[in-house]
């Protein structure tokens, strides 16, 4: 589905339960970017391709129309436009192909028309170059957003981009995908209904202050390494972010939300270390978040600490039993369940400190907002679970909620401990309940 060049301007998403509404708004991501000084102004009906080549040009600037594609951008030019500047492609291939070192691409938009899937025709395929920037660009019907290969220092500043919106979420295009590139920044963009953003075989990058709706993967990392994840807004993502094989990532502050489905995570982990998850909200989701064999290696660690998880399904699921992390000062409230082990293990060799259970049943008789007993997680219908995967059906039922009495009731019943956390904190933090999240 092609969205209307019409409909482009100051466009925001807001979340619903069955769809995501378009309108206007002066967020960040959409606001005009200033004209350059001293840029060659050139018209629709102008050679544009022979203007870019030119190296007497050092700024070209487009007036509102419609300019055809593709286009090769092979030194430090910048090319700027109004939204309603359209570069469009007319035959199959990436409408922008960026080689250039320091070339700057500013404010236009790019309508794909389309393109080929299995060449990963992009609106803007940046290769083998440095300092390149894209700035306040829009991105519409184009299999591919910004597709950048074996890069340095390049910088994804504020565009706006839409996926395909194919119905079919393996077969959209990745808005954004970096591949062999290092210190490069995606900041303060909006992503809608794409496949993945990918960072792989990456490493030095930042990622900040995105808000990314819909899709399969809100940010994937495979192969990466010491990157800084901060302030994104991740929602109904099948997953909010994944880190396969990586190190050194820095996940804060995040808000991940409506991960839903079988397969739904807010944050997860696999075979990767010295992560830190620190001050994200992961809410309705899922899984708030799923570790599998994280971190990998005996000198490696995971740390995640003042985390808010509320409202999903389960608030951590290790795949096998958890060892060198942890997990302290977090919030669990309003969870279906707040641990769970894969295959019938526990969380005991985890350090557990600080937390927040809602389900603590302890006292604080001395006032220091801490419990004067430690918290036991023991939950037969979660060992049940664990162990017997197909039960997980009948989680929430009244069938697995009497398994539970029962198991309190009959100490002959009474399931090996989970975890333990010494020092249960009695209140939540007082987290900013501005934000809505909704499946």
């Amino acid at each position: 589905m092609r969205t209307p060049l019409a409909a482009l301007p100051l466009l925001l998403v807001t979340v619903a339960c069955e769809a995501t509404t378009v309108r206007a708004d002066a967020s960040a991501a959409t606001t005009a970017i200033a004209r350059p000084e001293g840029c060659l102004t050139v018209a629709p009906s102008a050679a544009l391709q022979a203007v870019l080549d030119d190296p007497r040009v050092a700024a070209v600037c487009l007036t509102a129309g419609t300019y055809g594609g593709p286009l090769r951008i092979a030194r430090a030019v910048t090319l700027w436009g109004p939204r309603d500047a359209v570069i469009h492609a007319d035959r199959p291939g990436s409408t922008i192909e960026v080689t250039g070192a320091g070339a700057t691409l500013l404010g236009f938009s790019i309508d794909g028309r389309g393109g080929r899937f299995d060449q990963a025709d992009a609106a803007v395929h940046v290769a083998s170059a440095r300092d390149v920037r894209i700035e306040g660009v829009m991105v519409v019907n184009a299999v591919f957003g910004f597709v950048v290969e074996q890069c340095e220092r390049v910088q994804l500043v504020r565009n706006t981009l839409h996926g395909s919106r194919d119905p079919a979420i393996g077969m959209r295009g990745d808005t954004m995908r970096l591949w062999e590139t290092k210190e490069s920044r995606i900041e303060g963009n909006v992503v809608l209904d794409g496949r993945d953003i990918l960072v792989w075989y990456s490493r030095g990058n930042t990622i900040v202050d995105n808000r990314i709706e819909g899709g399969r993967y809100g940010i994937h990392f495979m192969y990466s390494h010491d990157t800084e994840v901060a302030r994104n807004q991740v929602r109904r993502a099948v997953v909010g972010v994944f880190a396969m094989y990586s190190r050194g990532l820095r996940i804060r502050d995040n808000l991940i939300g409506g991960a839903s489905g079988a397969a739904g995570m807010g944050i997860g982990l696999k075979e990767s270390g010295n992560l830190e998850l620190i001050g994200n909200r992961l809410i309705r989701n899922t899984a708030g978040i799923y570790i599998d064999s994280s971190p990998l290696q005996a000198t490696d660690h995971l740390r995640i600490a003042r985390n808010e998880l509320r409202l999903d399904g389960r608030g951590v699921v290790f795949h096998a039993s958890g060892h060198r992390v942890e997990i302290v000062d977090n919030d669990f409230v309003d969870n279906d369940g707040q641990i769970e082990v894969d295959g019938g293990g526990d969380a005991q060799d985890v350090t557990w400190r600080d937390n927040h259970f809602d389900d603590y049943a302890g006292y604080d008789l001395d006032g220091d907002g801490r419990g004067d007993v430690a918290y036991e997680l023991r939950s037969l219908s979660n060992q049940l679970t664990s162990s017997h995967p197909g039960l997980a059906l009948f989680r929430g039922t009244l069938a697995l909620g009497l398994v539970d009495a029962a198991a309190h009731l009959d100490p002959l019943y009474q399931p090996r401990a989970v975890l333990t956390d010494p020092s249960p904190r009695m209140a939540p933090h007082a987290h900013d309940r501005a934000e809505r999240i909704t499946p």
